[in-house]
């Protein structure tokens, strides 16, 4: 029996998909501003789709987080409030820290490759930091925590914290801030390489742990 969907419904979903990590992107890095409406029928124009898998694509990321849907007044990008960072950031610990920990039971080899993965990045942003772009940091950063999770090869953990993190980058942008301790990035990531390669458990917990608190820290205060 032919599902009543069709091929038609995978081409739509997989288009949705396409949309969606579009216009997240654009979101994170501040293109669609906090507070700005999404205008379906311009933007539907611009990308020349029709509404149904557009649609789709705001439903996801109204799912996410990443957009906010009000009734009656349409799509818009939410405005990042001091308590929606904290909340942010609490979670983030909770999943890294678990992360953490996952990783730590795997094999020496998963725990390695993940070092390599890590070890490349920290380069890349001390580089960065060198030149002052903290743009090109604070992508780094949310890669550096994005690999940290994603070595544990658990996709629950990975998908919970690939809303999450995006979430954390809203923050970035719709406050306006770069951290006044930008500095300090590349010794707190490089304490938490360190820490995971010598497999001390208590002491990468809580170096996942202050490095987010100091974040949370530094954005409040700007």
């Amino acid at each position: 029996m032919v599902a009543p969907d069709g091929p038609y419904a995978v081409e739509e979903r997989t288009t949705a998909q396409t949309i969606a990590d579009q216009l997240r992107e654009e979101i994170i890095q501040g293109a669609i501003r906090p507070g700005q409406q999404i205008n379906e029928s311009l933007l539907a124009g611009q990308l020349n789709i029709s509404r149904g898998p557009l649609r789709e694509a705001l439903q996801r990321l109204c799912q996410e987080g990443i957009l906010i849907s009000r009734r009656n007044y349409g799509v818009f990008v939410p405005v990042v409030k001091a308590h929606d960072l904290r909340e942010i950031y609490e979670v983030r610990e909770s999943v890294e820290s678990a992360a953490a920990s996952r990783l730590l039971d795997g094999s020496q080899k998963q725990i390695k490759d993940t070092c390599e993965v890590l070890r490349k990045i920290v380069g890349e942003m001390a580089k960065q930091v060198a030149a002052s772009d903290w743009q090109a940091t604070a992508r780094l950063d949310a890669q550096f925590h994005s690999a940290l999770v994603a070595g544990t090869g658990n996709s629950r953990f990975i998908r919970i914290y690939k809303t999450i993190a995006a979430e954390s980058r809203m923050c970035v942008v719709g406050l306006e801030v770069s951290f006044p301790g930008m500095a300090d990035l590349v010794q707190e990531h490089q304490k938490i390489l360190h820490l995971l390669e010598a497999g001390d458990r208590n002491g990468l917990l809580e170096a996942v742990r202050r490095h987010i608190q100091n974040t949370v820290e530094d954005l409040a205060v700007t």
